[in-house]
């Protein structure tokens, strides 16, 4: 009975888990670029039951085999395994401005914080005051030749990720979209900001085949929806309640157990 709470207290935790996942992707279902997390759990290993009190040998013509019985496997219960980030595309989003970038494809834009690079999907940029193309944090965007510096003016910006003066068309930069060997392991860092890490490996600018189109005017949103994410949080609810019943149950039981003791002894 005592193993029955600790199944039910893991199942309960895990389910907390799925909750604050669920719950941080309907708190950013607006936020640029967002990609939405799903909590994995995993199962311990199973446990075989057999029945004690016929343990025993019998003997055959071949030799001899275990009388007891086996009644079968219990489970010992789940814990979180990992919070994985889906990273398939949202959709594409409208604004008019010139400053919005999305890019319609797997990638993402560089840009320069106090910690080094850092990567992100969220193409709502804008001309800072010294007049790079920043973030809304005011991170500067990088292209292949450094920040990208625009001043104040206008700019086009091709499907390729280069960037031209709209003025006299002169080639300014392109910008720094770059992919991972294993992008599913980058960690997220808040304000939308991805880091890379020994498993998703190092950073390399995306060229040819992998490297995603640019569409200027437009941004990318959140790929969390929000009628899947609802039935998915009833469904939590639910299961945490039924693991709560179960460990109430498991106490009930163990409350009879020792009361029938003490009335016997």
């Amino acid at each position: 009975m005592i193993r029955g709470w600790y199944i039910g207290a893991s199942g309960m935790n895990a389910q907390q888990a799925r909750l604050d996942a669920i719950s941080n992707n309907l708190a950013n279902v607006d936020t640029t670029g967002y990609k939405k997390d799903v909590a994995v759990s995993k199962s311990f290993p199973e446990l075989l039951l057999r029945r004690m009190n016929d343990d025993g040998v019998y003997n055959t013509y071949f030799g001899s085999a275990d009388a007891a019985p086996i009644i079968g496997k219990i489970g010992l219960g789940v814990e979180t395994n990992e919070m994985y980030t889906i990273l398939e595309q949202g959709s594409l989003k409208q604004t008019g401005s010139f400053q919005d970038m999305a890019l319609n494809g797997e990638g993402f834009f560089t840009v320069l914080t106090p910690q080094g690079e850092r990567y992100t999907r969220n193409g709502n940029f804008m001309a800072g005051k010294e007049g790079y193309l920043e973030t809304k944090e005011g991170y500067p965007v990088l292209g292949e030749k450094g920040p990208i510096f625009v001043q104040d003016i206008s700019f086009i910006v091709n499907e390729d990720g280069i960037v031209y003066d709209d003025e006299q068309m002169q080639e300014i930069d392109r910008f720094k979209i770059v992919r991972f060997d294993n992008e599913r392991y980058l960690k997220k860092q808040g304000s939308s900001l991805y880091n890379s890490n020994d498993i998703s490996g190092s950073a390399h600018i995306a060229e040819g085949y992998e490297r995603p189109g640019l569409i200027q005017g437009y941004i990318e949103t959140s790929n969390v929806n929000v009628v899947n994410e609802m039935v998915s949080m009833i469904e939590v609810n639910r299961s945490y309640e039924a693991n709560q019943k179960s460990i109430q149950a498991e106490d009930s039981m163990m409350t009879t157990l020792w009361t029938k003791v003490a009335s016997i002894r």
